[in-house]
């Protein structure tokens, strides 16, 4: 076992880390868990970020993917949820021939850190920074088209010990169309840490045509390193 422990402390290159008996490092060096993306699927919808602007297939793909949901979700939990049409604000006194009709698409998926092979005394005291990334489309579809939430859960995995929420919100004078990063880094985020809850949705429209948002390249990753040192 010692020679696993070693081997893990070479690999991940961490200084002043406790490395205890009692845990299995031979599986944690097989599944090396410091460094990679613990979401399983990232790209679901079957496109990566590709240059700005947006490609036509990739134009193509996005209202495929809508039409159908279209993609591989293994690894996602998804729902959708429709608006009705009295949510959507119309002027007094304009008359109205069609209504969009709008709604969220949701995916969220739950990573287990001692499963993938993190230890208490690294979660617990080193604290590593957790680094959350996601890309979506500028679909401009609406001015609120893109929601994140990145929970940090306790062992009984319904305690919230840090939270991440972003809502962006679009220019939709300037016509870009392009992939939009977004990203955080968790640090210091006190002891106790054993899931990582990631959700995001995206918005799509329906009137005439599928107007539809994508989302990419979604990763959460435990770097063997923590903020200030």
């Amino acid at each position: 076992m010692s020679e696993w422990k070693g081997k893990c402390a070479a690999l991940f290159g961490l200084q002043g880390v406790s490395l205890p008996d009692g845990v299995d490092w031979k599986s944690v060096y097989e599944k090396k868990p410091l460094g990679r993306n613990l979401l399983k699927n990232p790209a679901p919808q079957g496109t990566n970020v590709a240059p700005n602007p947006l490609s036509d297939s990739t134009l193509a793909l996005r209202n495929l993917a809508v039409r159908s949901h279209a993609g591989d979700y293994a690894g996602w939990s998804t729902s959708a949820e429709e608006f009705h049409y009295e949510e959507v604000r119309v002027p007094e006194g304009v008359v109205v021939c069609y209504m969009p009709r709008f709604s969220w698409f949701t995916l969220e998926q739950r990573v287990d850190l001692k499963a993938e092979g993190l230890w208490d005394e690294l979660l617990d005291h080193f604290q590593p920074d957790i680094e959350i990334e996601d890309w979506y489309e500028e679909s401009q579809v609406h001015e609120s088209i893109y929601q994140l939430q990145v929970q940090l859960l306790g062992a009984d995995g319904q305690t919230v010990i840090s939270e991440h929420v972003c809502n962006p919100r679009e220019d939709l004078e300037n016509y870009s169309h392009t992939w939009k990063q977004v990203s955080h880094t968790f640090s210091s985020y006190g002891p106790g840490v054993r899931y990582v809850h990631f959700l995001h949705k995206v918005k799509n429209s329906f009137m005439v045509e599928v107007r539809s948002t994508l989302v990419t390249g979604s990763s959460v990753k435990v770097k063997p390193s923590k903020s200030g040192l």
